[in-house]
Formats: C-alpha cells, structure tokens, sequence
C-alpha cells in the first residue's frame, strides 16, 4: 500500500485539520485502509511496523516517537494506545518539534479494527492484569508480536501464555524485559535508554550484528560494546530473566541465521537455565552456521560455598550444568568465540568483524550524517543548556521542597509556634511576622466582618442563589460579588478619606466641612440603625481592643473627633463597623514598626482593607448557603405585594416615541371573610373592597414622550382613546376591577377542643368545620392569621376564588406547596 504522508502546515494540514488552523503546529497522519504487506518468517520488524502502546505510558510513547523521527521514518511506529480505564480521547505527543495526536481507545476491539496496519503489542500491564489482557490480544488474528514489560508475572501464567501463543503464531517477547530494538526500523518501549545514548550507539542505522541478552540493562551495554567494534547493531532482543520466557535464546539466533543481512551473532546469557545448550546443540548439528560471539554473567558464582541467587529469578544454578563456569566451557568447546571475561568481549567481538570485513562477508558502508536530537525543555533545562524566563512570580509560598512553605517558614513550624490564622495571614499576605496584638487584631476584624443577618445584599444574594439549586461556589461569589462601595467596600475609601485629611493637618470640622463643600458622603460616618444612644458593640470592642494594646491610635483619635462634629448635626452619624475598623488598620500599619511608610501606602492602595472584608464575609456566606440547605429551602419568589408595578401605555407616535403611563390606584379596605366574589363576571359586592366606580385622584409624574420633558397626567385628562393601564398586572381571566391572588385555606381538623384564641384565628377566616375551604386575597392581615393557625390548615394561592363545583372537579394541590411569607414549608 502507499505510505502515508504526514500532512503538517500549509493546505494539506488545514485539510487534515477539519476545520482547524492550518497553522496549528500538529503533524497528522493518514490512516492505512488496510494491513501492511506479510513480514518475512525471520523478521519481526521493519522500517513500517506499527503497533499499540497498550497502558497510559507517555514517556516511553515519546521515546519511541523520537526514535522514528531520527531514522526518518516516514510514520510514527505507534497507531495508538490502549488504555481500558479511561474514555477514548487523544494525547498529545511530539514528532520531531512539531506536535501529533495520538488516539487513546478503551475497548482492544475498536482499536484493532481502525489500525489494521498494527501487527505489534508493547504491554506495559501491570503484573495483575498482564495475563488477561495478553490474552485478549492474542484473540486478534493481526497481533503477531507482544512484548510483555511487567516483572513479577506467576510462572503458571507465564507458561500458560507462552502455550497459548505457540498456538495462536504469536511471538513472545518477555515477561520482564525492557524490549528489543531493529536500528533504523522499531524500537519496543524504553529500549535504548535516551535518545543521547541512542545517537552514541549509532541505533538509528543498522548495522551487521544481531544479539539476544536476557538482561535489559545489560542490553544497552551491548549496544555501545557493538557500535565501537563494528559496524553496529543488526536487532537485539532482551528475552527476559523471568524462568518461563515466552521466547528462548535459540529462537531468535535462528531469525538471525535465516536473515541474510545479520552477518554475526552475539549471546550474552548468565547463570541459571539451560537455554544456552539448545544454541550449542544447533551449531554442532550445523543449523546455525554463522559466527557466535557468546559469554555467561555470573562466573563469580562458584566463588562462593552456597549457589547464590542472583537478581533475574532465573539466575540461579540448581546444577552444575546450569553454572555460568560450565556453561563458557561448552559453548568455547562448540566453536563459538568465548573470551576469557566479560572484559575481553569488546576485543574478541572486533577480531570477528574484521575477519569478516577482510573476507567480504561484511561490506562497510559510509556514515549517514548524524541526526539531530530533539531535546525536551525540561531535560534540557535541567542540564542547564537553556535559561527562560519565568511567567509569572511567587514570593509568598513555595511546595517545591520536601515541605510547604509560608513566606519562608515551614508549615511545621506555623503550628509549632501556633500563630493562628492571624500570623499566617500576615505571613502570606504581608511576607513578615507581625507582633501577637496584630495578628489577634487581623482575627477580631474576621470575627467582626464575618456575618451581619441574612437582610444585607450579600447575604441575600447568597440565599437565593441557594434556594435556586446552585452549589456552594456559585452561592457563595454571588454574595461577594455585591461587595462594593455601598456594601462592605467603605473601609477602602474610609482609610483613603481619613488618612489625606489627618496628613494635611485639617481638623474635624475643617475635614467634615471640606466633604461637605465637595459633596462628598464620609466612608466609614453614618449607620441606618444604630446611634450615637444605640451605639454598634462591633465598634466598641475595636476601640476598646486598639486603645487597650495598639502602641499608637492617632488616626483612631482622629476619627473619634470627627464623630463629634458629625453626631452634633444628627444623631445616626457616628463611626460605623467598616470606618473604625479601617482606620485602626492604619494606625495598626504606621506604628507596629513592620512597615515603612511607603508601604504601608502601598498595601491601603492595594485593596487589602476590602481583602480583610472579603474574607471575613465568606465565612458568613457560606454559613447562609450551609443554612439553607439545610433546612431544605425551595426556590425562592418574590411576592407581588411588594412589588409597585407601573408600566408604560404606547401611545400612537412615532416609532420609538416613549410610552405615557396613567396608573390606577384601588381602594385599600381589606376584604372581610362575609364578602361575596363571582368569580366569573369579576366583580366584588357585599362589602367588598373594590368599589364600582375607582378613586383617579392620584397623579404620578413621569417622563412624557423621547425629549426629556416631564408631564403630569390625571386621571380625569385620560381620554377615551387611550385606555389606562392598572396596577397591579391582572389575569387573563379576570376583568380589570380584580387585580391580586387570594389564599385558598383548608381546614383538615375538627375545630372542638382548641384553644380560645385559636379558635377566634379560625372564626376570623371563616372556618368552622373540618374539611371547609375559604378564598382570601393575598394581603399581609390574612398571611398573619394564617401563621398563628399554619399547623391546623393547608394553603395554596389561586388566581380567583373557585365555585363548589370548580373545587369539587378540580385536582387538589400539592399540600407542600406554601405560598411564600404566608407559612412557613
């Protein structure tokens, strides 16, 4: 089939990109439509082999993704992974220094059906799991090579596995190894090390020598014994040094044998098994013919009075016969070239190439340019060859090291030295230790600030936006979005306003006199409740605290002195919460001796007063959210009767031309439980509060047309042209005389034995007996009856008053639904 093509910037990739930029930086690949053509029986790999990465590896992704980019491979060698604990996505992987995007899938199904080019499995598996799952590849008739990473699989299963694939023609790689490479073509896993070590072995060409190690880690010691005594490596295989491999050292020496570009042959096994005497058998019986260059690791062993186990569980001798002493001694009787030690096998291995390079059995061929290495930021960062500068600073916390940081003070220490959340928030937010009276003063202000009811617009908004199902984060920034310059954002501006006229030597009256003059409010004078009579205790406790422990008060003073002249003019102009707090804070700056002056400037300028704000009320805000959920609470609606509905009437101008609007003001008088309402003409008699003819002699000012006039209209200017628009908004049903909903109230209790009192509620709305039902207008004299008898009735609001035969046909409420501020649910 062709090769794909990577289609990167430029048309093709804006192509590739379904909708992308065509400058995005990622190198894309065309997917094959069917398998790669049938490898030779000797080979295993070549320069199209794909295969799955089958666990979430990313490393050792990129590491074979780095391989392929230096042998200029036209694909990457890995089609995708499998990753059975996630959902299918895609990861991003480097080629080269542009980027690509590999497919992550969760089911093997999937993904061998849109690879069917991968005819190879790196199973990076657990121990646990690498059973089940090698399994399950070997069920796909594609899969013709899996490598199996895992150490530690159960020997049982390892045979069971090998036995499998002996049935199913699947080559065994493993368990416990590090993979195999093909120079030039494949690289299984981590194989190689990194990519330095790759180039320094000369691994992205191959060369004329093929071994088969046991040891993964002794395998990249081959690499670089072959590339500085040959012409580099050919393929080289770790089998493994697990007991029960799934393929064998005479397995891949008769590949290699059968590979007419493999010109020599290099077995590197060790103590334990008897692996190595297959090979011998089959140079004496003449089936492997060429040059074996041959050592066992592990001579040392007879050194010792005891066998010794060394660290593959194979290597271990259980016979004389497994030892690595005899195991030299055969193969060196066999033919195979066996140096004296491990030392001399650089030497012993280079006097074979170059007899065979002197008989033309070996054809050298020039050097291909070295390739460039693509080196990772972060590698190269940490071997100091790049320096970048860093986007952004920190110089309050740092969780590098081995323990978490405040402003260069352990966390251990933090509680050691018990500070508080006072002396962290100076830590953090100031980068110093402040003296123990500021830090209980930073705490004070959070305990102040924390909460102040549920009626301020912070809290308010919270509540609602608890009652509407939202979680905590949402409930609670909807309250602290309303922290501004009219709630909660005074002790900015008062810090601001006091300090300036403090400096500038202006005195109370002269300070008060200038706002005045400007037309400028005092931040931190004036409280809608309390007094100069009634004074707020928050304040007392400050000033009692700043006066009994702060060093100096002089802006408190201050303040203080202002609020005489402010009180002298009316009563509820005294220093408030935000006010008193804000200039303690100053005073707390200028003289506890942790600041300078300018700073101290800098952190009033900053916003740290409205932080302190900030961090107290969330406490309280999230008390409210926890509040709320608690009691179960519904969604929260407001009631009509605290709304002023007036909408415009659209005149017969221009288009665009303002509306004028005439409201209709109704009687007042409350309607009694012995009125009469027909529901279906909509009119009241019998006592009734809505009279037959309507009281017009209220005028409203509004603005008249789009030039910016006002107008003053009267009922009685309203001409027949222009019908009104009343107040409240009606039902549709309705006729405009009847404009407000009513309480249905339901008796579901025998009214015998109640107190007198309770039973004088009841009579009031007209209940007598059990079971009766009764219709009064939403008003707040009725929604008050109702809560004194709440247990005792049930209560829903209807639009109009139903007929005997409307409640009768009509289905029952919901009797949890309460109308809002009438009971409580």
């Amino acid at each position: 089939m062709p090769a794909a093509t990577p289609s990167a910037n430029g048309a093709n990739g804006a192509k590739a990109a379904s909708g992308l930029s065509a400058n995005d930086n990622i190198t894309r690949f065309s997917a094959p439509s069917r398998p790669l053509s049938p490898l030779p029986e000797h080979a295993l790999f070549n320069d199209k082999t794909r295969c799955f990465v089958y666990g979430l590896q990313p490393r050792a992704v990129q590491g074979m993704l780095d391989f392929d980019f230096i042998c200029k491979r036209k694909t990457p060698s890995v089609a995708g992974i499998i990753y059975t604990f996630g959902g299918q996505f895609v990861s991003k992987m480097y080629w080269g220094t542009s980027e690509t995007l590999l497919p992550v899938y969760q089911e093997v199904n999937k993904a061998m059906a849109k690879h069917p080019d991968v005819d190879v499995v790196v199973n990076f598996a657990s121990s646990r799991s690498v059973y089940s799952s090698t399994m399950e590849l070997m069920e796909n008739p594609q899969i013709k090579t899996i490598a199996i990473i895992a150490e530690g699989v159960p020997e049982r299963r390892a045979r069971e596995i090998a036995h499998k694939a002996q049935q199913k023609g699947v080559t065994i790689i493993g368990p416990a190894t590090v993979g195999g490479i093909k120079p030039g073509c494949f690289k299984i896993g981590n194989t190689g090390g990194m990519m330095d070590n790759i180039v320094a072995s000369k691994l992205y060409r191959k060369g004329s020598v093929g071994y088969v190690s046991k040891s993964g880690g002794m395998s990249n010691e081959l690499n670089n014994i072959i590339a500085n005594n040959t012409d580099g490596v050919y393929e080289g295989v770790a089998i493994g040094g697990d007991r029960y491999p799934g393929t064998t050292f005479i397995d891949h020496l008769l590949r290699y044998q059968a590979d007419p570009d493999c010109k020599i042959l290099v077995l590197l096994g060790e103590v334990g098994g008897v692996e190595e005497y297959k090979v011998i058998k089959a140079v004496e019986d003449g089936i492997i013919t060429k040059p074996i260059v041959a050592w066992a690791i592990g001579t040392c062993a007879s050194m010792f009075k005891t066998e010794v186990q060394f660290g593959h569980a194979g290597a271990f001798a259980n016979s004389t016969l497994e030892t690595a002493k005899t195991k030299n001694e055969k193969m060196k009787e066999a033919g195979f070239f066996v140096p004296d030690t491990f030392e001399d096998m650089p030497q012993t291995l280079k006097g074979v190439y170059d007899t065979l390079v002197k008989n033309g059995t070996i054809k050298p061929q020039p050097e291909p340019v070295v390739p460039k290495i693509p080196i990772d930021y972060s590698w190269a960062q940490e071997l100091g060859l790049i320096r970048k500068p860093a986007a952004f600073i920190s110089t309050i916390s740092d969780d590098r090291g081995q323990e978490l940081l405040y402003a260069g003070m352990p966390i251990s220490d933090v509680f050691k030295e018990e500070i508080g959340i006072g002396g962290v928030m100076s830590l953090l937010w100031f980068r110093r230790r402040l003296p123990p009276y500021a830090s209980k003063f930073l705490e004070m202000v959070l305990m102040l600030t924390a909460d102040h009811g549920p009626a301020v617009s912070g809290a308010m908004n919270t509540i609602i936006t608890t009652r509407a199902g939202k979680d905590l984060i949402s409930s609670l920034v909807a309250g602290l979005l309303t922290i501004g310059s009219r709630f909660g954002g005074a002790l900015d501006g008062a810090a601001e306003e006091f300090t300036k006229a403090f400096d500038k030597g202006l005195s109370p009256r002269e300070f008060v006199d200038n706002m005045r003059k400007a037309n400028k409010l005092i931040p931190g004078i004036g409280h809608r409740v309390k007094s100069r009579n009634n004074p707020d205790l928050r304040v007392e406790l400050v000033k009692e605290y700043v006066l009994a422990k702060f060093p100096s008060h002089k802006l408190l003073d201050y303040a203080l002195a202002v609020e005489t002249v402010t009180t002298s003019k009316k009563d509820n102009l005294i220093l408030n919460v935000d006010g008193c707090i804000a200039v303690c804070f100053v005073d707390l700056m200028r003289n506890c001796g942790a600041f300078s002056s300018e700073e101290a400037e800098d952190y009033l300028k900053m916003g740290v007063l409205n932080g302190l704000f900030v961090l107290g009320r969330s406490i309280g805000l999230i008390a409210h959210y926890l509040d709320q959920k608690r009691l179960r609470t519904g969604l929260y609606r407001h009631p009509w009767d605290d709304i002023t509905y007036i909408l415009p009437q659209l005149g017969s101008g221009p288009p665009g031309a303002e509306g004028r609007v005439e409201v209709q003001i109704l009687s007042a008088r409350v309607l009694e439980p012995h009125d009469i309402y027909d529901g279906t003409n909509g009119t009241a008699t019998a006592g009734s509060q809505f009279p037959t003819t309507v009281n017009y002699s209220a005028k409203l000012t509004l603005p008249a047309q789009k030039h910016h006039q006002t107008t003053t209209h009267d009922a009685s200017d309203r001409g027949a042209d222009r019908p009104p628009i009343y107040l409240p908004t009606t039902h549709g049903h309705q006729s405009h005389a009847i404009t407000m909903s009513f309480f249905r109230i339901t008796l579901h209790r025998s009214a015998i034995g109640l107190p007198k009192n309770t039973r004088g509620v009841l009579e009031a709305l007209g209940l007598h007996r059990r079971s009766q039902t009764v219709f009064h207008p939403v008003k707040p004299e009725f929604a008050g009856m109702i809560m004194k008898v709440k247990e005792l009735v049930k209560v829903d609001e209807v639009d109009r008053p139903l007929s005997k035969f409307e409640m009768k046909e009509a289905r029952r409420p919901d009797p949890g639904f309460y109308v809002e501020k009438a009971v409580a649910r």
